[in-house]
């Protein structure tokens, strides 16, 4: 007499394996979505490199490797994550997958979190691979404060994915997104640390830069590779991604679209 294998897990993780596993097959499809969220922050972290030989860094004590692979990590964020799932939210709304998930058991939350995983996960493995590419190839070692770069990594990813959601919500269509997506992209890659370090800006500019939405998860990348930062500075940055990260979500629940916006 047979016996089937115990399911493993709660309910709410099976829902959302089987959610994450369906979006999954879903990214795979779109060429140009996988080309954006693969090449984008492969390749970006390169064109950096002329601007960082203009900047003393050695006197912030950063080395070049910390710089390209904060940069790559913010990248990751930008386009792995952010840009790729308004892309997702949207066109899942648009041909109404949204609107039948939740006609199911999945809960609102599971459907935006099953949603974003697979983004999630590509964005954590890339952050990975660049960091033994940065250590191996650019000679930077391994990071002195491994737990803040992996603190600096979750918060990213997670407030990333809010903050697409967010924007998915102001969003009509799967064209429209490159463009709603654009400000938080054009504004964190000059002011949230990933091209040029906030270290070595004006201090007037800096402390502006500083409050932008990815600066804090970006600066707990880079103090995790460099190790040069206070208990204050790591609890004052985890303090600011948290509470970017309440304010969007509180935002997603009060503002997101599940109907389609024509």
């Amino acid at each position: 007499m047979s016996t089937l294998a115990p399911r493993t897990g709660t309910p709410s993780v099976r829902r959302l394996r089987a959610l994450a596993r369906a979006e999954l097959a879903l990214l795979a499809r779109n060429r140009g979505i996988v080309f954006t969220a693969l090449l984008a922050p492969l390749a970006l972290p390169f064109s950096v490199r002329p601007a960082l030989d203009g900047v003393d860094l050695a006197k912030q004590g950063i080395s070049v490797g910390a710089s390209m692979f904060t940069a790559a990590v913010g990248f990751a964020f930008l386009f792995a994550v952010y840009s790729s799932l308004v892309n997702a939210y949207v066109a899942r709304r648009e041909e109404l997958v949204l609107k039948r998930l939740r006609t199911g058991e999945l809960t609102d939350t599971e459907i935006l979190t099953g949603t974003a995983l697979p983004a999630m996960i590509l964005g954590l493995a890339q952050a990975l691979v660049l960091g033994a590419g940065c250590a191996v190839l650019l000679h930077a070692g391994a990071p002195r404060a491994p737990y803040l770069t992996l603190l600096g990594l979750a918060a990213g990813l997670v407030l990333s994915a809010a903050l697409a959601a967010l924007t998915a919500s102001v969003t009509r269509t799967v064209e429209s997104g490159q463009v709603t997506a654009l400000p938080l992209v054009f504004v964190s890659m000059t002011g949230s640390g990933i091209m040029i370090p906030t270290e070595v800006m004006p201090e007037k500019l800096a402390s502006v830069c500083e409050l932008l939405p990815l600066s804090p998860a970006v600066r707990l990348v880079r103090a995790g590779w460099t190790g040069h930062t206070s208990a204050y500075e790591v609890f004052g940055a985890l303090a600011a991604t948290l509470a970017w990260t309440v304010v969007a979500v509180f935002a997603v629940r009060r503002w997101f679209r599940w109907e389609p916006r024509r």
